[in-house]
Protein backbone atom coordinates (compact mmCIF):
# COMPACT_ATOMS: atom_id res chain seq x y z
CA UNK A 1 0.00 0.00 0.00
CA UNK A 2 1.42 3.47 -0.88
CA UNK A 3 1.53 6.12 1.85
CA UNK A 4 1.39 9.48 1.92
CA UNK A 5 0.99 12.26 4.60
CA UNK A 6 1.50 15.60 6.21
CA UNK A 7 4.47 17.08 8.36
CA UNK A 8 3.89 19.91 10.64
CA UNK A 9 3.07 21.19 14.12
CA UNK A 10 1.00 21.43 15.54
CA UNK A 11 -2.06 19.03 13.35
CA UNK A 12 -4.90 19.01 15.15
CA UNK A 13 -6.77 21.63 13.21
CA UNK A 14 -5.24 19.33 9.79
CA UNK A 15 -7.70 19.29 6.71
CA UNK A 16 -5.79 17.02 4.15
CA UNK A 17 -5.58 13.71 6.19
CA UNK A 18 -9.30 13.28 6.25
CA UNK A 19 -9.76 14.81 2.84
CA UNK A 20 -7.27 12.28 0.85
CA UNK A 21 -8.52 9.05 3.02
CA UNK A 22 -11.76 9.75 1.78
CA UNK A 23 -10.51 10.15 -1.76
CA UNK A 24 -8.53 7.12 -1.46
CA UNK A 25 -11.80 4.96 -0.28
CA UNK A 26 -14.47 6.99 -2.83
CA UNK A 27 -11.90 6.16 -5.79
CA UNK A 28 -10.69 2.69 -4.56
CA UNK A 29 -7.14 3.98 -4.46
CA UNK A 30 -4.88 1.43 -2.57
CA UNK A 31 -3.30 3.97 -0.64
CA UNK A 32 -3.44 5.50 3.21
CA UNK A 33 -2.61 9.39 4.24
CA UNK A 34 -0.80 9.39 7.58
CA UNK A 35 -0.04 12.73 9.53
CA UNK A 36 3.36 12.94 10.66
CA UNK A 37 3.13 15.91 13.81
CA UNK A 38 6.94 16.57 14.28
CA UNK A 39 8.21 18.97 17.26
CA UNK A 40 11.84 19.46 15.26
CA UNK A 41 12.44 19.57 11.38
CA UNK A 42 15.06 17.50 12.15
CA UNK A 43 12.90 14.47 12.86
CA UNK A 44 11.91 14.76 8.89
CA UNK A 45 14.75 12.42 8.09
CA UNK A 46 13.13 9.62 10.51
CA UNK A 47 9.87 10.01 8.79
CA UNK A 48 11.56 9.45 5.33
CA UNK A 49 13.56 6.84 6.46
CA UNK A 50 11.10 4.62 8.67
CA UNK A 51 8.41 4.90 5.62
CA UNK A 52 10.01 3.45 2.43
CA UNK A 53 6.10 3.37 1.06
CA UNK A 54 6.42 7.29 1.36
CA UNK A 55 4.80 8.62 -2.50
CA UNK A 56 4.43 12.11 -1.32
CA UNK A 57 4.29 14.43 1.65
CA UNK A 58 2.28 17.91 1.84
CA UNK A 59 4.37 20.38 4.08
CA UNK A 60 2.48 22.56 6.83
CA UNK A 61 4.08 25.22 9.29
CA UNK A 62 5.79 25.82 10.67
CA UNK A 63 8.36 24.28 8.07
CA UNK A 64 7.53 25.33 4.68
CA UNK A 65 10.70 27.10 4.40
CA UNK A 66 12.87 25.05 6.82
CA UNK A 67 12.22 21.67 4.84
CA UNK A 68 13.76 22.72 1.86
CA UNK A 69 17.38 22.09 2.94
CA UNK A 70 16.79 18.31 3.08
CA UNK A 71 15.06 18.09 -0.12
CA UNK A 72 17.29 16.99 -3.52
CA UNK A 73 16.26 20.01 -6.29
CA UNK A 74 12.84 22.09 -6.17
CA UNK A 75 10.60 23.12 -8.81
CA UNK A 76 10.88 26.56 -10.74
CA UNK A 77 7.77 27.70 -8.37
CA UNK A 78 8.84 26.86 -5.18
CA UNK A 79 12.50 27.64 -5.86
CA UNK A 80 10.97 31.01 -6.84
CA UNK A 81 9.09 31.19 -3.61
CA UNK A 82 10.95 30.05 -1.46
CA UNK A 83 9.20 27.81 0.20
CA UNK A 84 7.56 23.90 -0.01
CA UNK A 85 4.35 22.60 0.67
CA UNK A 86 4.42 19.23 -1.06
CA UNK A 87 7.18 16.42 -1.97
CA UNK A 88 7.13 14.26 -4.22
CA UNK A 89 9.42 11.02 -3.40
CA UNK A 90 10.49 8.73 -6.04
CA UNK A 91 13.11 5.91 -5.07
CA UNK A 92 15.81 4.52 -7.87
CA UNK A 93 15.97 0.80 -8.19
CA UNK A 94 19.30 0.98 -5.99
CA UNK A 95 16.93 2.27 -3.22
CA UNK A 96 17.67 5.74 -3.31
CA UNK A 97 15.47 8.58 -2.07
CA UNK A 98 14.88 11.28 -4.54
CA UNK A 99 12.80 14.18 -2.88
CA UNK A 100 11.30 16.81 -5.29
CA UNK A 101 9.90 20.20 -3.44
CA UNK A 102 6.68 21.82 -5.17
CA UNK A 103 4.53 24.68 -3.98
CA UNK A 104 0.87 23.94 -4.91
CA UNK A 105 -0.35 27.03 -2.76
CA UNK A 106 0.62 29.21 -5.17
CA UNK A 107 -1.58 27.33 -8.02
CA UNK A 108 -4.66 27.28 -5.31
CA UNK A 109 -4.53 31.14 -4.16
CA UNK A 110 -4.18 32.26 -8.03
CA UNK A 111 -6.91 30.13 -9.27
CA UNK A 112 -9.65 30.84 -6.48
CA UNK A 113 -8.73 34.72 -6.62
CA UNK A 114 -8.33 35.06 -9.94
CA UNK A 115 -12.37 35.48 -10.71
CA UNK A 116 -12.64 38.11 -7.80
CA UNK A 117 -10.22 40.41 -10.10
CA UNK A 118 -11.60 43.14 -11.28
CA UNK A 119 -9.01 46.04 -13.07
CA UNK A 120 -8.96 48.38 -10.14
CA UNK A 121 -7.19 45.59 -8.30
CA UNK A 122 -3.34 46.47 -8.96
CA UNK A 123 -1.83 46.65 -5.66
CA UNK A 124 -2.06 44.23 -2.84
CA UNK A 125 -1.24 44.33 1.00
CA UNK A 126 -0.02 40.76 1.83
CA UNK A 127 -0.45 40.56 5.92
CA UNK A 128 2.27 38.48 7.49
CA UNK A 129 5.52 37.15 6.51
CA UNK A 130 5.51 33.49 6.66
CA UNK A 131 6.03 30.91 3.55
CA UNK A 132 2.42 31.35 2.80
CA UNK A 133 2.71 34.76 2.02
CA UNK A 134 5.51 34.31 -0.53
CA UNK A 135 3.34 31.92 -2.43
CA UNK A 136 0.98 34.73 -2.28
CA UNK A 137 2.85 37.10 -3.57
CA UNK A 138 4.06 34.99 -6.06
CA UNK A 139 0.53 34.49 -7.27
CA UNK A 140 -0.44 38.24 -7.55
CA UNK A 141 2.94 39.03 -9.35
CA UNK A 142 1.63 36.51 -11.70
CA UNK A 143 -1.42 38.06 -11.78
CA UNK A 144 -0.32 41.48 -12.67
CA UNK A 145 -0.79 42.56 -8.89
CA UNK A 146 2.35 44.90 -7.56
CA UNK A 147 1.95 43.28 -3.46
CA UNK A 148 3.67 45.11 -0.19
CA UNK A 149 4.23 42.61 3.06
CA UNK A 150 2.71 44.40 6.28
CA UNK A 151 4.20 42.95 9.05
CA UNK A 152 4.59 43.93 13.14
CA UNK A 153 7.98 44.40 12.71
CA UNK A 154 10.10 45.73 9.65
CA UNK A 155 12.02 43.35 7.62
CA UNK A 156 13.26 45.00 4.63
CA UNK A 157 12.59 47.47 2.48
CA UNK A 158 9.52 45.60 0.88
CA UNK A 159 7.92 45.23 3.95
CA UNK A 160 5.88 48.09 6.26
CA UNK A 161 4.58 47.79 9.56
CA UNK A 162 0.69 47.91 10.56
CA UNK A 163 1.54 51.30 11.93
CA UNK A 164 2.38 52.84 8.59
CA UNK A 165 -1.13 52.07 6.78
CA UNK A 166 -1.72 55.43 6.05
CA UNK A 167 -5.61 55.88 4.14
CA UNK A 168 -3.75 56.65 1.46
CA UNK A 169 -2.11 53.57 1.35
CA UNK A 170 -5.45 51.21 2.27
CA UNK A 171 -6.82 53.50 -0.89
CA UNK A 172 -4.43 52.30 -3.14
CA UNK A 173 -3.89 48.57 -2.12
CA UNK A 174 -7.49 47.44 -3.01
CA UNK A 175 -6.31 43.72 -2.33
CA UNK A 176 -5.84 42.47 1.18
CA UNK A 177 -5.07 39.10 1.77
CA UNK A 178 -4.29 37.48 5.29
CA UNK A 179 -1.53 35.13 5.57
CA UNK A 180 -1.09 34.95 9.60
CA UNK A 181 -3.37 32.83 11.50
CA UNK A 182 -5.25 35.72 13.20
CA UNK A 183 -8.50 34.89 14.27
CA UNK A 184 -7.98 31.15 13.55
CA UNK A 185 -10.49 28.58 15.69
CA UNK A 186 -10.72 28.82 18.82
CA UNK A 187 -9.01 32.61 18.66
CA UNK A 188 -12.25 33.58 16.82
CA UNK A 189 -11.93 37.42 18.40
CA UNK A 190 -8.39 38.14 16.97
CA UNK A 191 -7.99 40.19 13.79
CA UNK A 192 -5.03 41.85 12.03
CA UNK A 193 -4.29 45.17 13.01
CA UNK A 194 -5.47 47.30 9.95
CA UNK A 195 -7.32 50.54 9.60
CA UNK A 196 -10.51 48.41 9.41
CA UNK A 197 -12.17 52.40 9.00
CA UNK A 198 -10.53 52.34 5.33
CA UNK A 199 -12.01 49.80 3.66
CA UNK A 200 -14.31 50.92 0.67
CA UNK A 201 -16.69 48.76 -1.91
CA UNK A 202 -13.80 48.89 -3.76
CA UNK A 203 -11.97 46.46 -1.57
CA UNK A 204 -11.25 42.84 -1.77
CA UNK A 205 -10.62 40.82 1.71
CA UNK A 206 -9.15 37.43 0.79
CA UNK A 207 -8.01 35.32 3.98
CA UNK A 208 -6.26 32.40 3.80
CA UNK A 209 -8.09 30.64 7.05
CA UNK A 210 -10.84 28.67 6.67
CA UNK A 211 -11.70 27.39 10.49
CA UNK A 212 -13.68 29.51 10.94
CA UNK A 213 -15.64 29.74 7.26
CA UNK A 214 -15.66 33.72 8.38
CA UNK A 215 -13.22 35.58 10.16
CA UNK A 216 -13.57 38.53 12.17
CA UNK A 217 -11.10 40.05 9.39
CA UNK A 218 -13.41 39.22 6.91
CA UNK A 219 -17.11 40.12 8.88
CA UNK A 220 -15.47 43.97 9.30
CA UNK A 221 -14.51 43.83 5.70
CA UNK A 222 -18.22 42.88 4.77
CA UNK A 223 -19.10 45.31 6.80
CA UNK A 224 -17.56 47.72 5.11
CA UNK A 225 -19.20 46.36 1.75
CA UNK A 226 -15.66 44.80 0.95
CA UNK A 227 -15.75 41.31 -1.22
CA UNK A 228 -14.47 38.62 1.07
CA UNK A 229 -13.25 35.05 0.49
CA UNK A 230 -12.06 33.21 3.11
CA UNK A 231 -9.16 29.72 2.36
CA UNK A 232 -11.15 26.77 1.58
CA UNK A 233 -11.44 26.62 -2.14
CA UNK A 234 -7.90 27.61 -2.22
CA UNK A 235 -7.11 24.99 0.14
CA UNK A 236 -9.05 22.08 -1.99
CA UNK A 237 -7.17 23.30 -5.27
CA UNK A 238 -3.75 22.95 -3.94
CA UNK A 239 -4.59 19.65 -2.59
CA UNK A 240 -5.79 18.15 -5.88
CA UNK A 241 -2.50 20.12 -7.10
CA UNK A 242 -0.41 18.06 -4.72
CA UNK A 243 -2.35 14.84 -6.13
CA UNK A 244 -1.45 15.62 -9.54
CA UNK A 245 2.11 16.48 -8.95
CA UNK A 246 2.30 12.88 -7.10
CA UNK A 247 0.78 11.14 -9.81
CA UNK A 248 2.81 12.71 -12.47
Amino acid sequence: MDKYGLIGFPLKHSFSMSYFNEKFDAERIDAQYINFEIPSIEYFKEVIEENPELKGLNVTIPYKEKVIKYLNELDKDAATIGAVNVIKITHSKKGKVFLRGYNSDVIGFTQSIQPLLEPTHKRALILGTGGASKAVFHGLKKLGITSTFVSRAKHNKETITYEELTPELMAKHTVIVNTTPLGMYPNLDACPDIPYDCLTTDHLLYDLLYNPDQTLFLEKGKAKGCVTKNGLEMLLLQAFAAWEIWQE
